[in-house]
């Protein structure tokens, strides 16, 4: 087993877990999160903890026990703090704005594009160039947010486009003058 999947997950007291056959479902303060465990794992349920273990000892399944661990980790946490992806956009002309479950955004396309924002996602604009994803589902959050960068890619040359705040973008430089 892995280094990950032996450790066990702490549960907060504001947290509920509850295990119906392969689904795992844990609700807290901020709502509530169902995730599927994989056919060779197995959970054990305590009060303040749950262990990842391997049903028939086939190590097959040996390489999911860490991943499985990580997506429980992450509803538990989810549920009690959320999380959440910044992302700046770059380039002059370039703003979004929220009209109620769309994000509106002006890329430099001749046309304005609608991104529809999925039920458990919510995009917060501040100066019409920061977003903020955020969502108890760290998977979707992180999905949304690629999705949201996937539509006009930061660029090299001028660093135009939409990036995440921590991301560095590796400049080039331009054409030399001719001699």
């Amino acid at each position: 087993m892995s280094r990950i999947g032996k450790k066990a997950i702490e549960i907060p007291k504001s947290v509920k877990v509850e295990i119906n056959g392969d689904m795992v479902t844990s609700s807290g303060p901020l709502g509530k999160l169902t995730k599927k465990i994989p056919e060779g794992i197995t959970l054990d349920l305590s009060e303040s903890s749950i262990a990842v273990k391997l049903k028939d000892d086939n190590p097959s399944f040996e390489k999911y026990t860490g991943l499985t661990r990580t997506i429980i980790a992450n509803a538990v946490v989810g549920v009690v703090n959320g999380f959440s992806k910044d992302l700046e956009i770059i380039g002059v002309g370039y703003k979004a704005e929220v009209k109620s479950k769309n994000l509106v955004l002006n890329l430099g396309y001749s046309h304005q594009v609608n991104f529809i924002i999925p039920e458990g996602i919510k995009v917060i604009v501040n100066k019409n160039t920061l977003l903020k994803v955020s969502g108890i589902d760290k998977e979707l959050v992180g999905f949304v947010a690629s999705r949201i960068r996937g539509l006009r890619k930061p660029e090299p040359y001028k660093g135009k486009g939409i990036k995440y705040s921590d991301e560095v973008i590796k400049r080039k430089v331009g054409k030399a003058s001719g001699k």
